[in-house]
């Protein structure tokens, strides 16, 4: 869970009064940022399915291995990082900055705590460019518009989506938010994902009871989705090794990480 919409896509007037995924995500993986509304709801969530926090370190940590893998590996120089959240450590433009200084990475957010603590401490090298964009997932015109002023789309760019379409709730709309997106970059642009999931196999079926807890008690409301519903926001992209796998397995030499019911995967546009 990662972030919050408003139709307008402006940020909204803060409200401490209802827990807020960006602070209650915060408080699972040991921030500071959050309020008790967060971490009483935050707790009573994490009773219910008690790998909520592994979900969530394994998603910070997927990121780290995810654009250490582009920056170094793949020689991507552009990310557009949508579904900021709050700003920890490891962030996309620090570890994209520390293998190649010229990097340029576009932050794309639209709770108005995140945007606080983004102008603070999202920032950049005197090499590289960091922005951020007040502007929301359910508008990629918006997001495009606005990211094309720091990136350049003629060049690959890797476009972060880590736990965000999950709070698409119309699995057709963020098909299409998928398809407008990579449609505007070029071939050799990345996809880069993370989708909770309910499916059995992974012991997703405690996702249920505990999102409907969720969208009982807090902000923004959110779902899981099938393997076959997050497989096909990839249709026309091609996976890298090792495909569709629990985010804490992507690329991970340790043979002891959990199995999380979070899928990871990283696409290129061909």
């Amino acid at each position: 869970m990662s972030d919050q919409h408003s139709p307008s896509g402006r940020p909204g007037r803060l409200n401490t009064s209802v827990a807020h995924n960006a602070r209650v995500w915060n408080y699972w993986i040991g921030g500071k940022d959050n309020y008790e509304v967060d971490q009483q709801v935050g707790e009573h969530v994490a009773s219910m399915f008690p790998i909520i926090r592994d979900i969530a370190r394994a998603d910070r940590e997927f990121l780290g291995r995810a654009v250490r893998f582009l920056a170094g590996e793949r020689g991507v120089r552009q990310f557009l990082d949508i579904g900021t959240g709050l700003p920890t450590a490891e962030n996309t433009h620090e570890i994209a900055q520390r293998i190649a200084p010229e990097s340029r990475i576009v932050y794309v957010d639209n709770d108005p705590i995140v945007l606080v603590h983004a102008r603070t401490l999202l920032t950049g090298n005197h090499e590289g460019v960091t922005d951020y964009i007040d502007a929301d997932v359910h508008d990629p015109a918006t997001i495009l518009e606005r990211a094309e002023r720091t990136l350049d789309f003629t060049r690959p760019v890797a476009v972060m989506m880590l736990g965000i379409l999950n709070f698409v709730l119309d699995t057709e709309k963020a098909r299409d938010i998928v398809r407008r997106i990579m449609a505007a970059v070029p071939s050799g642009s990345f996809l880069v994902l993370t989708h909770p999931t309910f499916d059995a196999d992974l012991g997703g079926e405690g996702q249920i009871p505990a999102m409907e807890f969720w969208n009982e008690n807090a902000t923004p409301p959110v779902i899981a989705r099938s393997r076959a519903d997050i497989a096909a926001f990839m249709e026309g992209l091609e996976l890298l090794e090792p495909g569709m796998v629990p985010c804490s397995h992507w690329r991970n030499g340790s043979a002891s990480s959990v199995v999380v019911p979070q899928f990871g995967a990283v696409a290129v546009k061909p």
